[in-house]
């Protein structure tokens, strides 16, 4: 490289160096007064500094010069740092690994690629400057929440890329990769609902309650709810809005899901979906409007944020509806996928989405498709309606039964729309 390259990967590296001084210099303002000097912007700037040298000295002696640097810039820093903590009893070791990384981030942007290295210097920078938030958030967070988070992550990055991605049955029904990839898929959604709920609280009202139930589960909210109503009769009309808002943020997320994995269910769901929506919306605005004020905001019960047992049924049930709905669909026709439809709907709504949508387009066309999805989505609604009249009373269960009903004529008319408008 020529001489003006060379000046600007050593100003980077410099750059670098000090980008990461500033942080934990402004981290380490509330020591100053305990008598003992710490690696501020100048130890840092001159580390980046001294690995950008270090880094150049790689093109013109080899790999030994910089890796001697390298060992005496990390047995100085580590013995200064020794030598603190005889002093003040402070353990941690981040300002060391930060001095090291800059370093070794300074000689990446003069021997490597800048980029990557000023990419590096501000991940290390966020990093430190996330001290406090990173400690308050292990503070409050809870085993169920952290095996939650380590299950997900062993589902998505160890046993998926296991698993065959073909199918791997007589009925080319099964693919294993794909079955397991839309339940972890299912799992996400559940935990982020889960997230939004721990991190705002109950207490922000109803409508963020039942909009983060419908995307946890609008089935678990609308039972939740169905309790409290019937312990608070008087808030039920609230409660019915809580648990209406669920079902519109469920039937939103069934036509995302499945215009995302078929985009020609797109427009023939989307049509279906968005009466729905829109009705289940201005409904539970209306109740909310005419209830009473100052009502209690109900909790979820939502103590556990990946029920494992939950998602291995569900990944058994999708599996076993995708089967049934290619087997009845090369025994009977088409036909018969309403049927499987309806009694998926029964238990639940995303298996025979996520089936079905990997079907349009091949076995079936996208009208077929989204009708069935429509009539998983009407039986599911029916059925949380019938659960909500049996748990949580009159009050609280024929609003819900009455938006159904409009829901579901809603959703049919907007299916018809699209059968009849041109290019369907």
């Amino acid at each position: 490289m020529d001489l003006i390259e060379t000046v600007q990967r050593l100003a980077a590296a410099l750059a670098i160096g000090i980008l990461v001084g500033v942080v934990r210099g402004w981290q380490e303002r509330e020591h100053r007064d305990d008598g003992i000097r710490r690696a501020g912007v100048r130890t840092f700037g001159l580390a980046g500094l001294l690995g950008g040298l270090a880094g150049h000295l790689h093109a013109l002696t080899g790999p030994v010069m910089p890796a001697v640097l390298l060992a005496l810039f990390g047995g100085a820093v580590t013995f200064v740092r020794l030598r603190e903590v005889e002093i003040v009893e402070d353990f941690s070791l981040a300002g060391v690994t930060a001095a090291l990384a800059v370093f070794v981030l300074g000689a990446i942007a003069v021997s490597g690629d800048m980029e990557i290295a000023g990419a590096g210097a501000v991940a290390v920078a966020i990093v430190l400057a996330a001290r406090r938030s990173a400690h308050a958030f292990l503070e409050k967070i809870t085993w169920l929440e952290l095996r939650a988070a380590l299950v997900l992550l062993a589902m998505t990055l160890i046993a998926l890329p296991l698993l065959p991605n073909r199918t791997i049955d007589p009925w080319d029904a099964l693919n294993p990769f794909e079955l397991w990839l839309l339940t972890v898929m299912i799992a996400l959604i559940s935990c982020t609902g889960y997230a939004a709920i721990r991190i705002a609280g109950p207490s922000r009202g109803i409508v963020f309650a039942g909009a983060a139930g419908g995307l946890a589960s609008s089935t678990a909210t609308t039972l939740s709810f169905a309790r409290f109503a019937a312990k608070a009769p008087d808030n039920a009309r609230r409660l019915a809005a809580g648990a209406i808002i669920a079902g519109a943020l469920s039937a939103g997320r069934v036509a995302i899901i499945g215009g995302a994995l078929a985009p020609q269910l797109i427009r023939p769901l989307g049509l279906a979906m968005a009466p729905v929506v829109v009705i289940f919306l201005v409904a539970a605005w209306l109740l909310i409007r005419r209830s009473q004020s100052g009502a209690k905001t109900p909790g979820l019960n939502l103590d556990n944020p990946l029920d494992l047992a939950g998602v291995l049924r569900f990944g058994a049930l999708l599996g076993g509806v995708t089967l049934a709905s290619r087997l009845l669909l090369d025994w009977l026709g088409a036909g018969t996928l309403y049927l499987v439809a309806a009694v998926s709907g029964l238990v639940d709504v995303d298996a025979i989405t996520l089936s079905t949508a990997r079907l349009a387009g091949g076995e079936v066309t996208a009208g077929t498709a989204a009708a069935a999805i429509l009539l998983a989505v009407a039986v599911n609604m029916v059925t949380k309606a019938v659960l909500a009249l049996a748990a949580g009373g009159r009050g609280y269960g024929m609003p819900l039964a009455v938006v159904t009903g409009l829901g579901v004529l809603g959703g049919a008319a907007g299916l018809a729309l699209q059968q009849i408008l041109p290019g369907s």
